[in-house]
């Protein structure tokens, strides 16, 4: 849609432009008139049309003053100059001011639409320009962030030259010219509880860009706060400042999470380390003293050193107590399935010391024996394709309270759950009629508007994200992600038939982020776009 304002002082004049143009075939649905200048300069503040047909010679402000603050204060205008008087200096004026042609009166209707042509081309053209530089723009602003976690990452990690590494991020900023020290802290979304978790629907990165902004808004210039790019979920913090003590500085950055999300965070830290030779171990020190704290110990959320010893663990494998499990779950029992928890958890508690790579060693071994258990039929160690729009990394919750803080509790019901889980599909595993994969079923109907991943259904489910693949194409006949992809555009069309609500708005609301995505979804399945799809429901 494009507007256009003819200036003149003689109103016969403009209404004869008027009738002359071929309006609709340049795209222009709104035709402005002003007596002078002046006139035409609150017009085009007001309306801001792309074309302006002007006089030279009116009372007030003339032709050639309006082209000159044109010129300065909307230079995207395109400028087309309509005059009687074949004059050289209103010529030079307009091509110096950048005016696209001059038409003398009385006007060729053939030379008017020529030139109006070429104006409306002009400002398509350059409105692609501008559209492309700033999707461009956006685009580097968003990469930006990425290429500078990369860097850091890159930098803690060992990888590449330290030094080039080190002038890249001083050339953006992003680093003090005089650093030659700093201390380290690391964080990770997987030590917060499920319920955290659940807020951000697994929106991994969001919950991450929380976390950094606060740091970053703490640490000001004396530090950085990074993700780690090959470890979603984790998060670097730098402070090179010597004057607060770090301690003092995470603490204060602990308030502010707490703030914000209502939980405080566990920080692994390093011994302040000679920057940027001694970085990548200070940085591992740091993980190795998250991951190795005791969940047991309410005394403290900044953690160095090795808290808790894993060689002292790693004598207690689930792989003792498999034929526990299993028969457990294979009696169906609940008593039974409970008991062999309990006896578990007890020999756990008796080691008075647990940590987060505990747990995580754990969940490797219970995945891999509900593998064992229920799935005899996978032949040659084939592994079925997962969907790919759902199987996101993303990890199990651990079973932390709100203090990041092993709940007993909620571990209990999750190895329960994985009993009782197995249990169904091992007594069904002949059966033609799978509930457990109807029971998925009716959670992907029921949270279809939601950000579902492969592993939250596994987790859920308590199934490994292979069996639940397989199982579901089997049943269904389709692969999750089809059967989730339909459920979501079938709530689409009928959301389509409201005008008041936008594409992205609908988009939204049946589960996808990106409306590009949500539209090429759309038309794979109905052959049509969303709009093509709401216009022909319109006119029926």
């Amino acid at each position: 849609m494009m507007k256009a304002i003819i200036v003149d002082d003689e109103k016969h004049v403009r209404e004869a432009i008027q009738l002359l143009a071929d309006w609709k075939k340049h795209g222009i649905t709104e035709i402005l008139q002003a007596a002078d200048g002046e006139e035409a300069v609150e017009l085009i503040r007001e309306h801001s049309p792309q074309i302006v047909m002007t006089d030279m010679r009116m009372p007030r402000k003339n032709g050639a003053e309006l082209l000159t603050w044109l010129y300065t204060d909307m230079p995207d205008v395109k400028v087309l100059v309509i005059s009687g008087y074949d004059d050289f200096e209103y010529v030079r004026h307009t091509i110096r001011y950048g005016g696209m042609d001059y038409i003398l009166k009385p006007v060729d209707p053939a030379a008017l639409n020529e030139a109006l042509e070429k104006a409306a081309t002009a400002w398509h053209r350059d409105e692609e320009k501008r559209r492309l530089s700033t999707i461009q723009e956006i685009e580097m602003n968003q990469m930006k962030p990425l290429y500078m976690d990369r860097l850091w990452t890159d930098l803690i990690t060992g990888r590449g030259n330290k030094y080039q590494l080190v002038e890249q991020l001083r050339d953006r900023n992003s680093l003090a010219i005089h650093v030659s020290a700093c201390s380290v802290a690391v964080i990770s979304d997987m030590h917060f509880d499920k319920e955290l978790l659940a807020k951000f629907r697994n929106r991994r990165d969001l919950l991450a860009f929380t976390l950094i902004n606060i740091c970053a808004e703490l640490l000001k210039l004396k530090g950085a706060a990074f993700r780690h790019m090959d470890k979603p979920g984790t998060i670097i913090i730098l402070c090179w400042d010597t004057v607060v003590p770090f301690s003092s500085i995470l603490s204060r950055i602990n308030d502010g999470i707490y703030a914000t999300l209502h939980r405080r965070v566990h920080f692994g830290t390093g011994n302040r380390a000679k920057f940027p030779e001694e970085l990548p171990r200070a940085y591992q020190d740091a993980e190795q003293a998250l991951w190795s704290r005791n969940l047991l110990d309410r005394n403290s959320r900044i953690h160095s050193g090795c808290c808790v010893e894993s060689s002292g663990a790693r004598t207690l494998r689930l792989a003792s107590y498999e034929e526990k499990f299993r028969l457990a779950a294979l009696s169906g029992s609940k008593e039974q399935i409970e008991s062999a928890a309990d006896q578990w958890l007890n020999e756990v508690r008796q080691r008075g010391a647990l940590s987060p790579e505990h747990l995580t060693r754990w969940n490797s071994e219970w995945d891999w024996l509900q593998h064992h258990w229920t799935e005899p039929e996978v032949i040659g160690g084939q592994t079925p394709e997962e969907d790919a729009e759902i199987s996101q990394d993303l990890p199990s919750p651990l079973p932390l309270d709100k203090e990041g803080l092993l709940s007993w509790d909620i571990w209990r019901q999750q190895i329960t759950g994985r009993i009782q889980s197995a249990s169904r599909v091992m007594t069904q595993i002949h059966a033609k009629e799978n509930h457990i994969i109807h029971d998925i079923a009716r959670y992907l109907e029921h949270s279809y508007h939601e950000e579902i991943s492969l592993q939250d259904i596994a987790s859920r489910f308590f199934l490994s994200r292979e069996y639940i693949s397989r199982k579901f194409r089997q049943e269904f006949g389709v692969t999750l992600s089809d059967f989730l992809g339909r459920i979501r555009i079938d709530k689409a069309k009928m959301l389509l038939l409201n005008p008041h609500l936008r594409i992205a708005q609908i988009a939204e609301m049946v589960g996808y982020q990106d409306e590009k995505y949500f539209s090429k979804v759309f038309k794979k399945l109905e052959g049509q776009t969303p709009n093509d799809y709401r216009k022909e429901r319109a006119s029926e």
